[in-house]
């Protein structure tokens, strides 16, 4: 049942509609133009050489490690704190997932922890932006160059988040956004690589069309080599033209949110709002914080019709990546503490403040 003060909803316009009825009306539903078209912007809007859209946030980050050259014996590292798809990408291309622990003041990958983790097979390090929040790309690509090591960002949830003045994504050898329904634009499902690399750009696009290095027939194509189906439609693209109409807006708006709840809960003991430096341009896609009663907090703020969404569980914790989580103790520690609060940017200023007090209520509770 939705609630009064959703932590999420995705939101649509007019213009989605007349774009995916123009796409309807010209009867081509596949990859083209539109995919083109919606690649160019994002590529303009992130100041980056190539964009290649794909099927999800997955699948990009699934095909960036392919085209880098990960596979079979390889270890890719990877922060434990982070959605499940992160390892499974490395695991689709035969290589084995390496879990690293989180640095305890922005929840993002450690880089002590990724330097203790590389061993001879190590290939490749996936930071992940927790909620729009800059891993540290400064010291991991120093990491990288030392030990000549590819770096694919997920930056799934850091569209048009900045790091020392540019989009995150592309700091690494190519960055991996997510377009699925929670996040600050979306296409239903879908995703995006971007890179600065021709030669990587070349065989991401080989990848993710059967091993083409062009558009085809679907007959009597040449194919220099093996590829797989994740190429993206026009009616997905149409949407995703649509909803950058509105990018501006919902920024500013999650900006507002982040700044209100920042004020709103300094001084809770028991509580630590996750920071962003909003001035150098980082974008919190969700406001999240650390509480020490959570799923109390979350009770109290569901029976007050306010949603909210628990962290993932620590990777480590689920049966597939089963580990000992004496190795990765912060991740072990703030994975129960950590939530995201309302974000969505159909709420106002009003909403924001009403949450606020709600949890200042909570934690005055007697």
């Amino acid at each position: 049942m939705a609630m009064k003060y959703p932590w999420w909803q995705p939101e649509m316009g007019e213009l989605e509609k007349k774009l995916i009825l123009q796409v309807l009306a010209e009867n081509y539903p596949n990859e083209g133009a539109y995919a083109k078209e919606f690649e160019n912007m994002i590529a303009k809007k992130m100041k980056v050489k190539h964009a290649i859209a794909v099927t999800s946030g997955t699948a990009a980050m699934f095909l960036s490690l392919k085209a880098l050259g990960v596979g079979h014996g390889d270890e890719v590292i990877v922060p434990d704190l982070t959605f499940v798809a992160t390892a499974n990408a490395a695991d689709m291309c035969g290589a084995t997932p390496v879990l690293v622990d989180i640095d305890p003041g922005t929840i993002t990958i450690d880089p002590e922890a990724i330097e203790k983790a590389i061993t001879s097979r190590t290939k490749a390090i996936m930071p992940v932006h927790v909620t729009g929040r800059p891993a540290n790309m400064k010291r991991i690509a120093e990491i990288a160059k030392v030990h000549d090591l590819v770096i694919v960002e997920d930056a799934a949830e850091a569209f048009m988040s900045k790091y020392q003045g540019k989009c995150l994504g592309t700091f690494g050898d190519a960055g991996c956004f997510s377009f699925s329904p929670n996040k600050v634009i979306t296409t239903g499902q879908g995703g995006m690589i971007v890179t600065n690399s021709d030669k990587v750009q070349a065989r991401l696009r080989e990848l993710k069309d059967q091993g083409r290095p062009a558009r085809g027939t679907g007959g009597n194509d040449i194919h220099y080599s093996r590829g797989y189906n994740f190429k993206f439609t026009n009616l997905q693209a149409a949407m995703g033209l649509g909803q950058m109409e509105c990018l501006d807006f919902r920024m500013n708006r999650l900006k507002r949110h982040f700044e209100i709840y920042q004020e709103g809960l300094s001084g809770l003991e028991g509580l630590r709002v996750l920071p962003f430096n909003l001035k150098d341009g980082e974008l919190p896609l969700w406001t999240d914080v650390l509480v020490d009663d959570r799923n109390e907090m979350v009770d109290f703020l569901l029976r007050h019709d306010i949603d909210c969404r628990k962290f993932w569980l620590p990777i480590h914790s689920q049966r597939a990546y089963q580990a000992d989580g004496n190795i990765v103790p912060c991740s072990s520690r703030y994975s129960p503490q950590a939530l995201w609060l309302p974000s969505a940017f159909t709420l106002k200023d009003e909403d924001i403040l009403f949450v606020s007090e709600k949890i200042k209520e909570f934690f005055n509770r007697g």
